[in-house]
């Protein structure tokens, strides 16, 4: 693979920027002073996936309704995306996963054997697939909605398969860049590769290679503001701090910005399981833009475009909170909506879409969201992994 050094005078520059200092004093639209480090013990609360009971059901706010669009058997289906001909492309991130076609009710598969495939992105008739140790380019025919020859791997994460192993792709406005998020390998171990905890970008071809952004520790759900080259991520934060400890988050990704981890979180609060570390890199910490909640998982984010549903949501922010197991009672396990005005947060997270988890004193959940997508029609679909399905949202009035 062919990559140019690290940008490193661009990232400076950026990095002195005024946008960059601003961010460094302002605080999340709905901040709330943090708790003290291990305020609460840190609790290993995993759910258990149960079959959906009868008396369950989804609930969404008044006017809407939910529908299953898909049921899947061992498939996980997790991130979803537009096709040229209204197609949808899904990866199903197994050990031995598979990208699938979905048109007219039917699914047919078209990569397959993958392993645990991931981010997608569509450049022409250039399909990106992203798994844990590789980004590969495909060839795809919209008129057949096929995939013709093998993927070449246009960017190598050899060596990166443990950990988190997400890696999410998406296009700036033009189509020019392709930027490309990787988790850390661990909770807080310090030295981790570069690559890792990082936002990146490349040429299209893989080349050009500059780090935009570090200290995230596992940015899942990465989109462009609509119109924009402006970059939004979530964010899972760090485990074991205590049930509120260390929030998870999702932020307008600044160029050169640092977010903290392994060594602060939140801005500049130092991690009390470091000593001896760089306390001018603690203090020079961005704060994140939202605060979301103690490890709730926050997966894929999308800007709601459409027409369909009311006007409030309009140009505001969905993220799918796959759910908490670090803490005492459960919590996530839902759809939030985050209003924006003029590109920006406005106010912090509200419900929207929730039901999967049956109480927060229980184990029991019967769905874990993942993916989103806008329809054409606006309407909005939900990959389901828990419970191996596809939801549909719309609103009807």
């Amino acid at each position: 693979m062919n990559r140019t050094p690290l940008a490193v005078s661009a990232i400076l520059t950026a990095a002195l920027s005024l946008g960059l200092h601003a961010q460094q004093g302002r605080k999340p639209v709905n901040w709330k002073d943090l708790p003290a480090p291990f305020a609460s013990p840190s609790v290993r609360n995993n759910a258990t996936i149960v079959p959906k009971p009868e008396t369950a059901k989804l609930e969404v706010p008044a006017g809407f309704v939910v529908d299953e669009f898909m049921a899947f058997t061992t498939e996980r289906p997790r991130f979803m995306m537009l096709g040229p001909g209204n197609e949808i492309l899904l990866s199903d991130t197994s050990t031995q996963g598979s990208v699938f076609v979905i048109k007219d009710g039917t699914r047919t598969p078209i990569i397959e054997k993958l392993d645990r495939p991931y981010g997608m992105a569509l450049k022409g008739d250039q399909l990106y697939v992203a798994e844990p140790t590789s980004v590969k380019v495909y060839t795809y025919d919209a008129k057949t909605m096929k995939v013709t020859g093998a993927g070449r791997e246009i960017i190598s994460l050899a060596g990166m398969g443990t950990g988190h192993n997400t890696r999410t792709l998406a296009f700036n406005r033009d189509g020019s860049k392709l930027y490309l998020s990787v988790g850390s390998q661990s909770n807080i171990d310090l030295n981790e590769p570069p690559m890792r905890a990082a936002v990146h970008r490349f040429n299209p071809d893989g080349t050009g290679h500059e780090t935009i952004a570090t200290g995230l520790r596992n940015a899942v759900g990465m989109r462009f503001y609509p119109g924009t080259n402006d970059l939004w991520v979530s964010v899972h934060e760090r485990d074991a701090l205590g049930d509120d400890l260390a929030p998870d988050y999702v932020t307008k990704v600044e160029p050169g910005g640092f977010y903290g981890w392994p060594i602060a979180y939140i801005g500049p609060n130092a991690e009390p399981r470091h000593k001896d570390v760089d306390l001018a890199k603690v203090k020079s910490t961005l704060y994140p833009d939202v605060i979301l909640g103690g490890h709730v998982g926050p997966l894929d984010i999308l800007f709601y475009t459409g027409t369909q549903f009311p006007a409030k949501y309009r140009g505001g922010m969905f993220v799918a909170l796959h759910g908490s197991w670090n803490r005492a009672q459960r919590q996530g396990y839902k759809i939030a909506f985050i209003p924006f005005k003029n590109g920006m947060a406005t106010a912090g997270p509200e419900d929207f879409l929730g039901g999967w988890m049956l109480a927060p004193d229980k184990k029991e959940v019967w769905g874990r969201p993942v993916g989103l997508l806008q329809m054409p029609d606006g309407s909005l679909l939900v990959t389901d992994d828990g419970g191996r399905k596809i939801w549909r949202v719309a609103y009807k009035g």
